[in-house]
């Protein structure tokens, strides 16, 4: 048995496709094809129904996916006790941000928490969604700032993860002020997040729920929503981008609405977190913040 096995098994179980899971993990699909077989083969089991459509778990890879995250995550907390008792970990307070926080959000949240007290050293990591989730699930960060939508269910375990709500946010549907006034989606060019992207988690749901006979077939796509907005302001279609980053656009008359406040997506902003943290220094900011 071998980790990696795992973490390729919690890769596919989430993307249903080995072509997408091999991309995520960033090896070739025969590689990536060869340890899910590898683990298979030990497991005595199928985990996977290939079909042209995809892949599925089976009833035995859906009995063991939520232990198979949890031992992955347990094995990198155990790595990171062992180094903070051998002092080789720092006390630095490790986060992960999905890009759009990383640039707006995160700077001023910092700022307002050093007040009378700066923190000792802080270290940031800024990937997508679905990246910064690998980051908390392998123990290389102790924290995860995101945007979530309360009807969307989060990928992180409740029982093996916890959040507090640590800010406010709206998703505006934004055009260049050249397609103003065009007020339907169909009307307009969509600009849409990729699969790896939260906000696109929350887009689709929100949209699946809300207007489920329009048709959506993105025009452009990117995980950034700093990159939906530059295709935005060149008039090139409709995005939804975040209050937070689009501020400046929007006051400028750069962006405008392209839909009216009806099609807009509240979102929270929450601080996630192990429930057990391998850092008693992590473990203490978290207990200072809750209370």
């Amino acid at each position: 048995m071998e980790l990696v096995w795992l973490e390729d098994f919690t890769a596919l179980a989430e993307h249903g496709s080995f072509v997408r899971a091999a991309a995520a993990r960033h090896i070739t699909q025969p590689a990536f094809s060869r340890r899910i077989r590898a683990l298979e083969q030990w497991m005595g089991v199928s985990l996977f129904m290939r079909t042209p459509q995809g892949t599925t778990l089976t009833e035995a890879g859906k009995h063991i996916q939520a232990s198979a995250v949890d031992a992955v995550g347990r094995l990198y907390r155990l790595r990171a006790e062992a180094q903070e008792i051998d002092g080789k970990v720092a006390k630095t307070l490790q986060f992960a941000a999905t890009h759009s926080l990383s640039f707006t959000f995160f700077p001023r949240w910092v700022r307002t928490l050093e007040q009378g007290a700066p923190m000792e050293a802080v270290r940031l990591h800024s990937d997508t969604m679905a990246a910064c989730e690998q980051l908390l699930l392998h123990g290389d960060s102790q924290f995860l700032i995101s945007h979530r939508h309360v009807a969307v269910p989060t990928r992180l375990s409740p029982d093996q993860f916890e959040s507090l709500k640590v800010g406010e946010d709206t998703l505006i549907p934004l055009v260049g002020c050249e397609l103003a006034g065009t007020h339907t989606l169909e009307a307009m060019p969509y600009l849409a997040y990729t699969d790896a992207s939260g906000l696109g988690r929350v887009v689709s749901h929100w949209l699946r729920e809300n207007a489920p006979s329009t048709q959506r077939i993105p025009h452009f796509s990117s995980h950034l929503a700093a990159v939906l907005m530059s295709m935005a302001l060149e008039n090139k279609g409709l995005a939804w981008i975040p209050k937070s980053l689009a501020e400046q656009e929007i006051a400028e008359g750069r962006l405008v609405r392209g839909l009216s406040e009806q099609w807009d997506i509240p979102l929270e902003i929450h601080l996630t977190r192990p429930r057990v943290l391998a850092s008693a220094f992590a473990d203490s900011f978290w207990q200072k913040l809750a209370s």
